[in-house]
């Protein structure tokens, strides 16, 4: 008994001293995956579970960091305030200290012995409103109810500074039942013993890639397509199925064919995912509409309530401006772009291509590929520069951009939609007129794409040197004095150029503007909204005889309320002619009520048109402008 007895303690010795061995031969921080959970099944007030093992460090001290800014959204997000009961555990199961350094860093000292870190993710649509913290746009930001998981992992999982580089394991359990969407490789799934979850294990190489590759889970209504040899996913959450995947695919493969067309040789996903939450208009529902590009992917958050046809031209607008992106910044980017510091980043001057030229293509494409009219896109044309003058017209561009999170920069960071695409309109215009119409923006583009692709970053100092040397001169002059000088564009130099003239005339606007301005005015302290003086120039609620300073009360039997605002008129703008509608004004305490059909409201505006004795020259110059 005895001899056996010592064999079986010597045997157990080996056996733990061998385990022991192969730990700490194996499991190093900087060798194996950080690997990482998140448990959509045990939910709690709108709190998921996070877990982190990132293997066995031998350094004494480390940090852990949520982003604080994140790639392509150009503001403080702050993920670290969405996160509770952050702990670290070691590897006999007791909690050890840590310290919350600031309101995204904790570090542990002592870390040698750590094991893991676990820690519960809040919603952050739950609180946008919330004027207290910095708050994500709505698609940069997570959702966390019983049907819906949107899942933008930069809001769940966070990196390590000594462990940048390192891969992940990432695994999600949640319901069975629920449809899954991701373009994170799936390396394997696994379903729970009484059958009732199933964990999906992802794989991704990098930091970056966790970023870069959001998810959807829930009751969600998927559709797939191909555009030549690009496969699109469209996934579409909405809370009363009012809409789908398959109601928006018809429109989303039209409009993304049209764009491949355009693009042509540029190729640079074999997949696409668009992620598509549409908001209930409740309390907890996000109020930020738009979208986030991602580089083979965007998630859009709009309104449920938007009719079809409206939710679809936006969708047009929105999914092929982010599109538009695997160009830029996918293919062609700074070395902030590249080397990007979730913390302190530091942001290239040439926001102007990133977001401006990218909404050029998505405006211009259109027309190109007959999506819309002449006359349809000389209107955008013309709104873009309507809305730019309502932000600083005599900044720098270049100084706008690469100081954009100073509170005197932010504040004009939407004109890089408007003035930004008009920048990349000019040079497309200068770029035809200087090659009797044989290149534009668009291969310039291509040629850049060519020269540095998606893992080859530009010096940012250099890239219009480089883009003079590949053009013409008068491409550095329009850079010298209007992109990186402050003297405001003349755009009629250069609808000149292309047999185009500004008048005044009547024109077509919508139901919340005339011509770009809006209709509409706020009361932060009553909580109202009214209409403004002009009104009286909205042929449509002129002829219903709409005062200045009426206040909405009801629009549809929808309260308005500072709350809800943004939500309905959102709706608003959407209306098309042929609806019925339903408007409960308050007039100095009279109620007036507004029951009709709505028809199509024109303004007094600006028009941009072909001048009628246009030279040869010029008319081919514009035909080469806006059908390549």
């Amino acid at each position: 008994m005895k001899n056996i007895f010592t064999l079986i303690l010597l045997a157990g010795f080996f056996i733990s001293c061998n385990s022991v061995r192969s730990v700490k031969s194996n499991d190093l921080a900087t060798q194996v995956p950080i690997q990482s959970s998140i448990d959509l099944t045990k939910v709690v007030d709108d709190k998921a579970p996070v877990t982190i093992n990132p293997g066995r460090f031998t350094v004494e001290k480390i940090t852990y960091r949520l982003p604080r800014i994140i790639q392509g959204t150009y503001q403080v997000s702050d993920f670290g305030n969405f996160i509770d009961d952050f702990k670290a555990f070691d590897y006999n199961g007791y909690e050890m200290q840590v310290e919350k350094v600031s309101t995204n860093t904790w570090t542990i000292n002592n870390a040698t012995k750590l094991d893991k870190i676990t820690y519960l993710v809040n919603d952050t649509f739950d609180v946008e409103n919330n004027k207290e913290v910095n708050t994500p746009y709505s698609m940069a930001g997570t959702n966390i109810e019983p049907d819906n998981y949107v899942l933008n992992l930069h809001g769940f999982i966070g990196y390590f500074d000594s462990l940048k580089s390192g891969q992940y394991k990432l695994d999600v359990t949640a319901s069975k039942d629920f449809v899954r969407t991701s373009a994170l490789q799936i390396t394997n799934s696994k379903l729970s013993e009484d059958g009732k979850t199933l964990t999906s294990s992802y794989f991704a190489p990098r930091y970056f890639d966790i970023t870069d590759n959001p998810m959807m889970y829930g009751n969600l209504t998927v559709e797939e397509f191909n555009v030549g040899d690009i496969k699109i996913v469209l996934s579409v959450y909405s809370p009363t199925k009012l809409h789908s995947a398959g109601s928006l695919k018809k429109t989303m493969q039209k409009m993304m064919q049209a764009q491949k067309t355009y693009l042509g040789t540029i190729n640079s996903t074999p997949r696409y995912d668009i992620y598509v939450y549409l908001g209930r208009g409740d309390k907890d529902s996000p109020t930020k509409f738009g979208a986030l590009e991602h580089h083979t992917s965007t998630i859009v958050v709009m309104p449920e309530a938007m009719p079809e046809q409206a939710l679809a031209k936006s969708m047009v607008d929105i999914v092929s401006h982010e599109f538009f992106h695997i160009v830029t910044p996918l293919s062609v980017h700074s070395e902030d772009v590249h080397y990007f510091d979730y913390n302190k980043p530091t942001f290239s001057k040439h926001l102007w291509m990133y977001e401006g030229v990218t909404e050029y293509f998505a405006t211009l494409f259109q027309v190109d590929q007959g999506l819309v009219s002449e006359d349809e896109f000389y209107t955008k044309i013309l709104g873009k520069i309507n809305s730019s003058l309502g932000f600083n017209d005599a900044m720098s561009f270049t100084e706008m951009s690469e100081n954009i999170l100073e509170k005197e920069y932010a504040t004009n960071y939407g004109n890089v939609y408007q003035k930004g695409a008009l920048i990349g309109m000019c040079i497309d215009i200068l770029m035809r007129e200087e090659s009797n119409g044989n290149r534009g923006i668009l291969s310039l583009m291509k040629e850049l794409s060519l020269k540095y692709g998606k893992n080859k970053p530009f010096e940012d100092d250099k890239i219009i040197d480089e883009i003079t040397a590949m053009s013409y001169p008068s491409i550095r002059d329009f850079f010298d004095n209007n992109v990186i000088g402050s003297t405001p564009i003349d755009y009629s130099v250069y609808f000149t150029k292309v047999g185009l003239e500004i008048s005044e005339d009547k024109v077509k606007t919508n139901y919340v503007q005339n011509a770009g301005a809006l209709i509409f005015g706020v009361n932060q302290e009553k909580g109202e909204v009214y209409f403004n003086d002009l009104v009286v120039d909205n042929s449509f609620w002129n002829e219903q005889g709409v005062k200045p300073n009426d206040v909405v009360k009801i629009i549809n039997g929808a309260e308005v309320t500072m709350q809800n605002a943004n939500q309905i008129f959102g709706q608003v703008f959407g209306w098309q002619p042929g609806q019925e509608i339903e408007v409960k004004l308050d007039r100095a305490g009279e109620e007036v009520i507004i029951k009709t059909k709505l028809t199509q409201p024109y303004t007094k505006g600006k028009k941009l048109t072909p001048i009628k004795d246009a030279t040869e020259k010029q008319s081919k110059l514009r035909n080469a402008w806006i059908k390549g």
